[in-house]
């Protein structure tokens, strides 16, 4: 992987809370290139952001990976709902903490993102607002990046138990999309094929 400046200001997670259900086991322990999923994102964003986080639930491999690999574990707020705002709430409070203006964020399980991603939605940033990857394929949110001060947003967005589209909260922070000419490299390993596949895209 390219190696990206690293970027004052800006911290990173690593999304891995969810249930793999159509995967048949945690998504984020699988292993890919001698590496579970989770690495290869963690890396990612290491190589650009200044501090490296990860969502995930209690108890679960997730948790246990990013510990042994000495990274902080961000859980959901009780009563948050299930889904990705969910952590990317707790991401920005933990990056608020720390000192860091944005965070991007990543998925666990998309290992073949481009290495300059976060590098150009930095580069894309306005003053405020954060910035969202784009493809051939559509919106990709859960590659972003977020300011911290949208925390109220986010807040307001999963009260009562909601949790309306990613994409829709990033829309109402006003953030730009940046076009990526690749969609395969965003693809999902959402199903065991998939990760088959993608062992054999590797060699």
């Amino acid at each position: 992987m390219k190696a990206e400046p690293l970027v004052s200001g800006l911290a990173g997670m690593a999304l891995a809370g969810g249930r793999s259900v159509r995967f048949g086991g945690e998504k984020a322990a699988a292993i890919l290139g001698g590496r579970p999923l989770l690495t290869w994102a963690t890396r990612r964003l290491a190589a650009t952001c200044a501090a490296v986080a990860v969502s995930a639930r209690p108890g679960s491999q997730a948790e246990a990976l990013a510990q042994a690999a000495g990274l902080p574990v961000l859980h959901d707020a009780p009563g948050d709902a299930d889904g990705p705002l969910s952590g990317i709430k707790a991401g920005l409070i933990w990056a608020a903490q720390n000192g860091a203006t944005r965070l991007a964020v990543s998925p666990c399980d998309a290992p073949f993102l481009p290495d300059d991603l976060f590098a150009r939605l930095v580069g894309a940033l306005g003053p405020e607002g954060g910035a969202l990857a784009v493809t051939q394929s559509g919106r990709q949110p859960l590659c972003s990046i977020w300011p911290v001060d949208a925390l109220p947003l986010l807040t307001r967005s999963l009260a009562g138990g909601a949790h309306p589209p990613t994409w829709a909260v990033l829309e109402a922070l006003g953030a730009v999309e940046v076009r990526f000419a690749s969609a395969d490299a965003f693809a999902n390993i959402n199903l065991y094929e998939d990760l088959t596949a993608a062992e054999a895209r590797l060699r």
